[in-house]
């Protein structure tokens, strides 16, 4: 074989090869982007109290932006391809403040300051927001009410969890979303027992 020969062979095996890494890099699969569901917060005419809620916090392995699957009793994945869309914090405090604004009629509910001097404050922590291997959305975390002194009046855990009505991350983030509206309503029932 000559050398001009060797020459095309080789160049001939480039094309092949970059032709086949071009093939490869254009079948990469876009990440899917969720949000919760959502509903406005209702608004009263007339407000008799104000709840102002604290920024959200959440537990580390949740402010991330795949969305968080839990594998066994132990082990945890963060999805590549199913990420949220915004801040899970964000989303979170949107749906308490709209959940709470329903729950709580005569209240005007408000994300972070109001001006109000006599606003009760809601802070609340999240160590679960995730899908388990059996099926269920997981909601935990706490909450604290304070009054307008930052004195504590009512403190509780919650834990809420909701079947997946099938299988795949659009179903997950339907029942995720459920488990946190329950959660929400059980955080309102006390507050209204607490202030009573």
């Amino acid at each position: 074989m000559s050398v001009f020969q060797r020459s095309l062979l080789i160049i001939a095996a480039l094309m092949l090869l970059s032709l086949g890494l071009s093939g490869c890099a254009g079948t990469v699969t876009p990440s899917t982007r969720y949000l919760l569901p959502s509903t406005a917060p209702a608004t009263p005419d007339a407000p008799d109290a104000t709840l102002e809620i604290a920024r959200l916090r959440l537990a580390h392995y949740l402010d991330v932006d795949g969305i968080v699957m839990q594998l066994d009793d132990i082990e945890l994945r963060e999805a590549n391809e199913h990420q949220w869309a915004e801040g899970l914090d964000q989303q979170l405090a949107r749906g308490l403040q709209a959940n709470l604004s329903r729950e709580l009629p005569g209240w005007r509910v408000m994300q972070g300051q109001s001006g109000d001097d006599s606003a009760l404050s809601l802070h609340i922590s999240i160590d679960q927001f995730q899908g388990r291997y059996d099926g269920y959305a997981l909601t935990s975390g706490q909450w604290q009410l304070r009054d307008d002194q930052n004195r504590l009046i009512h403190m509780a855990s919650f834990h809420t969890q909701t079947a997946l009505e099938s299988d795949g991350y659009p179903a997950l983030v339907r029942a995720l979303g459920q488990s946190f509206e329950k959660a929400s309503k059980d955080i309102a029932a006390a507050i209204q027992r607490a202030v009573l």
